[in-house]
C-alpha cells in the first residue's frame, strides 16, 4: 500500500533532518568518518535531492551572509555585464554598417561605468549590500533600480523603431524590486514602467489601428510586469523564512549533536561503531578503557584484528553482521590480555546503514557496539539491591520497635512483682533479650540511609575489650582462665584508638558469637588478641578452630541478609563491616594454614589515636 502523500513528505523531511551534517567536523561526535543513515531503503532520485538539500543547508548555515546579500551582488554583476554588453553592440552595430545613435551610445557607456563602478569600487560597496535591513534603503533603490529605470527606459524611448529592442530590459528593475524592496514599492516600480510602456506606445504609433494594437501589447506587458512583482516578492518572502528556518534548525542540530558527543563521552557504558570490513569508526573512552589492560586503547579508526586480545570481539560483530540477529540483553565475552587477568563484557549489538562520502557502497551495515564490564555490572547491580534492602530493612526495624516497648513494659511489670526464682530468671532472659534486639534495631536504624552515626570519640581499646570480654564470657556463661576456651591477650599498655565504644563492642560480641558458635571446647579454641600494628593502626584478631569457611562462600560472608545457618538474620557480619568503615576501620576474614589450631581469623584494623589526659581534680588524693 503507497503512503499518503503528506506522510511520504513528512518523511523524507525527517530523513533528511536526520541526514544533514553539520558543517563542522567537530560538531559531531562521529565526524567526517561515520554519518549515518538511519533509512534502509531508499530511491536514488530521493537520495540525490536529500544530499542537494543537506548541502545547501550546510552552505547557508555557514556563510556568513544570507541569500538576500548574495542576491545583492550578484544583481551588481549583472549590472555590470548588462551595460558591457549594451557598450559592445553599439560598437558590433557600427562596425556592421548600422547608423549609430550617439544619444544611445552615451547612455549606454554611462549606464555601463555606473553599473562597473558599483560593482568593483570598495567605497560603493553599502550601495549594493544590505547593511541594517533586508529590504532596499532609499539610497540603494536610487543607485541600483533607479538607475536601471531611466537608463532602460530612456534607451527604450530613444531607440524605438531601431534594430534593437531595448524594453526587455524593463523587467530586470521591476524583478530587483519586488526581491529586495517592499511590495509597495515593486508595486509602484511595476506601475511606473507600465506607464512608460504605454507612453512609448501612443508616442510611436500614428494610425488609429496601430495605437490600439500598441495601447493593447503594451497593456499586457505591465500586467506581467505587476505578476512579476508579485511572484518575486513572494518568492523572495519565502526564501528568507526558509534560510532562518534552516539556520535555526542546523543550529539546534549542531547543538544537538554537541550534547549527544558530550553524554557518549562522558558514559560509563562502552560505544563502539564497527563496520563490515571490522574497522571501529568511533569509540568513546570507556570503550578504548575497556579494549585493554590498563590506559586507554588507540583512537578510531582502528582494525579489530590488530589485536590479539579483540578477536573474540572480532567474531562476534563478524557474526552479528552475519546474521542480523542479537539478544536484547546481550551476550558476555572474555578478553584476555597477557600478563593481566582476564575481563569479560556483556555485548550489545544495534544495527544501522552508514552513508559515508567518497564511498562507493553507500548504504553498508554498521553495528554499534555497546559494551559493559560485567564486573561493574554486578557490583552496581549489588549495590542497588543493598540499597533496597537497607530501606526495607529500616521500615522493617522501625515496625519492631513498638512491640518490643509492650514486651519490655510488660516484662518490667511482671519483674515488679514476686515471683519464684524460676519465673524470675525467665523474665531476665526476655528482659537481655529485648535490649539485644532493641540494640539491633537501632544498629539497622543507622545503617539504613539517612541514619544519624555516632561521633568518634578516642577510646582506651585495652579496657573497652577488656570489659567487654568479661561481659560476654558472663552472659554466656564461660568460665576465663589458663583452661578456658577463650583465651585473652591484650596490651599491658592503654591503647587509644577512633571508634565509639558501644559500636566496638557490637562487633567483638559479634565476632565472639560466630567464633563460639562454631569452636570446639578445647583450651584456647577461641583466641583474641588486642596490639598495636603501627604507629598508626591497631589490630583486633578473633579467631577459632572451627571449620574453615568454604571458598565459594568466603566473598558473601559481608553481605546482609547471607547467613550458611537456617535459622541466621545474616546480618551480624554485615553490620560489623558497615560500622568499622563508618570509624575508618576495616574487617577481614582469612584463613590459617590447616596445621595451625585457630585457623579462622576475623581482623579489624582500627586507627590510632592519642588518648587525652586525665583530669587532675578528678583523682583521689592517698
Amino acid at each position: 500500500m503507497e503512503a499518503a502523500p503528506q506522510d511520504r513528505r513528512s518523511g523524507e523531511r525527517r530523513r533528511s533532518d536526520r541526514r544533514a551534517t553539520p558543517p563542522h567536523a567537530e560538531s559531531s561526535w562521529f565526524g567526517h568518518e561515520s554519518t549515518f543513515d538511519p533509512s534502509w531503503g531508499v530511491s536514488g532520485n530521493i537520495e540525490l535531492d536529500q544530499r542537494l538539500r543537506a548541502l545547501w543547508s550546510q552552505r547557508v548555515v555557514g556563510g556568513d551572509d544570507s541569500a538576500l546579500a548574495r542576491i545583492h551582488r550578484t544583481y551588481a554583476a549583472v549590472r555590470a555585464a548588462f551595460g558591457l554588453a549594451l557598450v559592445a553592440a553599439q560598437g558590433a552595430g557600427s562596425l556592421l554598417g548600422a547608423r549609430a545613435s550617439l544619444p544611445l551610445a552615451l547612455i549606454c557607456i554611462a549606464y555601463a561605468v555606473q553599473a562597473i563602478a558599483l560593482w568593483l569600487l570598495p567605497r560603493f560597496q553599502p550601495l549594493t549590500t544590505p547593511v541594517a535591513t533586508p529590504m532596499l534603503r532609499r539610497r540603494q533603490w536610487l543607485a541600483t533600480v533607479g538607475v536601471d529605470l531611466v537608463a532602460f527606459g530612456a534607451l527604450h524611448l530613444v531607440g524605438s523603431g531601431g534594430p534593437i529592442n531595448y524594453s526587455a530590459l524593463l523587467v530586470l528593475p521591476v524583478l530587483m524590486a519586488g526581491v529586495m524592496g517592499p511590495r509597495l514599492v515593486a508595486l509602484a516600480t511595476a506601475a511606473g514602467v507600465a506607464l512608460l510602456l504605454l507612453a512609448a506606445a501612443s508616442h510611436g504609433a500614428w494610425l488609429e489601428a496601430e495605437l490600439a494594437g500598441s495601447l493593447l501589447q503594451s497593456g499586457l506587458a505591465g500586467l506581467g510586469l505587476f505578476v512579476i512583482a508579485l511572484l518575486s516578492g513572494e518568492l523572495s518572502a519565502r526564501l528568507s523564512r526558509e534560510e532562518m528556518a534552516a539556520r535555526g534548525s542546523l543550529e539546534l542540530a549542531r547543538q544537538q549533536a554537541q550534547l549527544n558527543r558530550l553524554v557518549i563521552e562522558e558514559m560509563v557504558d562502552g560505544v563502539l561503531v564497527v563496520d563490515g570490513r571490522l574497522r571501529v569508526r568511533a569509540a568513546n573512552p570507556a570503550a578504548r578503557a575497556l579494549l585493554v589492560d590498563a590506559g586507554l586503547s588507540p583512537p578510531a579508526p582502528f582494525g579489530l584484528e590488530s589485536r590479539a586480545a579483540w578477536v573474540p570481539l572480532a567474531r562476534a560483530v563478524t557474526r552479528a553482521l552475519a546474521e542480523r540477529d542479537w539478544p536484547e540483553a546481550g551476550r558476555e565475552l572474555t578478553l584476555a590480555f597477557e600478563g593481566s587477568a582476564p575481563r569479560t563484557l556483556r555485548l550489545r549489538v544495534r544495527f544501522v546503514r552508514g552513508l559515508v562520502s567518497g564511498d562507493e557502497r553507500n548504504g553498508e551495515p554498521l553495528c554499534v557496539l555497546l559494551l559493559e564490564d560485567v564486573r561493574i555490572a554486578q557490583a552496581r547491580l549489588q549495590q542497588e539491591k543493598l540499597a533496597a534492602m537497607g530501606r526495607v530493612s529500616a521500615g522493617i526495624a522501625h515496625e519492631i520497635r513498638n512491640p518490643l516497648a509492650a514486651i519490655l513494659q510488660a516484662n518490667a511489670l511482671l519483674l515488679e512483682d514476686e515471683l519464684p526464682p524460676a519465673q524470675r530468671r525467665l523474665a531476665r532472659i526476655v528482659a537481655d533479650n529485648v535490649d539485644r534486639l532493641k540494640r539491633i534495631v537501632d544498629d539497622v536504624m543507622e545503617l539504613a540511609p539517612g541514619g544519624q552515626a555516632g561521633a568518634p570519640v578516642p577510646l582506651d581499646a585495652n579496657a573497652e575489650v577488656g570489659q567487654a570480654v568479661a561481659d560476654w564470657a558472663a552472659t554466656v556463661a564461660l568460665p576465663l582462665g589458663p583452661s578456658s576456651r577463650l583465651r585473652v591477650e591484650l596490651p599491658d599498655a592503654p591503647l587509644g584508638v577512633v571508634f565509639d565504644p558501644e559500636h566496638l563492642r557490637r562487633v567483638l560480641v559479634n565476632l565472639l558469637d560466630n567464633a563460639g558458635r562454631y569452636a570446639s571446647q578445647a583450651p584456647a579454641a577461641i583466641r583474641l588478641q588486642l596490639f598495636a600494628l603501627s604507629e598508626a593502626e591497631a589490630q583486633l584478631v578473633v579467631a577459632s578452630d572451627g571449620p574453615a569457611i568454604a571458598p565459594e562462600v568466603e566473598p558473601y560472608i559481608f553481605e546482609p541478609f547471607f547467613s550458611t545457618r537456617s535459622r541466621g538474620a545474616g546480618l551480624g557480619l554485615y553490620i560489623c563491616r558497615e560500622l568499622c568503615v563508618r570509624y575508618g576501620a576495616s574487617i577481614g576474614y582469612r584463613r590459617r594454614e590447616a596445621d595451625v589450631g585457630a585457623r579462622n581469623e576475623f581482623v579489624v584494623t582500627m586507627k590510632r589515636c592519642a588518648l587525652p589526659a586525665a583530669d587532675p581534680s578528678l583523682q583521689l588524693n592517698p
